[in-house]
């Protein structure tokens, strides 16, 4: 592919780094602290979800969230720091992408009605799944580095 001053593959590797830049954002500006001690990320996901339009997603989060608030506030908290570090040194690239495409595609469920929430995990989406089909691991990546994928 031809492009203007980088190749095709190393655009894929500033769209991947990119990404990963966004992820590690969205935790540092995260409270860490009201997240583990006072809980307060998984209640307002919990106030969110019990008012959603999608009995299944009110039913999926009393299963699967509300029993277990600290140990999902550190899942989430934590996987925007794996996914971001995943993506910015391109180590376990395609499981970053993946597991980040997840994360987006499930916050973009429980803020259906929010539009604004929507754009940043529609586009954090579209990112994921176009570094993760061209293969952006292939240039500036651990992953490279080391002949992994």
């Amino acid at each position: 592919m031809e492009t203007v001053w980088l190749s095709g593959a190393e655009w894929l590797a500033v769209l991947r780094v990119g990404l990963g830049l966004w992820w590690l954002e969205s935790w540092r500006h995260k409270d860490k602290k009201g997240w583990f001690e006072r809980g307060t990320g998984i209640a307002w996901a919990a106030d969110v979800a019990s008012k959603h339009r999608w009995p299944t997603v009110t039913k999926g989060f009393d299963t699967v969230v509300k029993p277990r608030p600290r140990a999902m506030a550190y899942v989430v908290v934590y996987a925007e720091l794996a996914v971001g570090l995943g993506l910015v040194v391109g180590f376990l690239t395609p499981v970053a992408l993946v597991g980040g495409l997840l994360l987006n595609l499930l916050y973009l469920v429980l803020m259906i009605h929010d539009w604004a929430e929507q754009g940043q995990n529609s586009m954090m989406a579209l990112i994921s799944l176009v570094a993760l089909l061209g293969m952006s691991w292939q240039t500036w990546s651990l992953d490279a580095a080391w002949g992994l994928f």
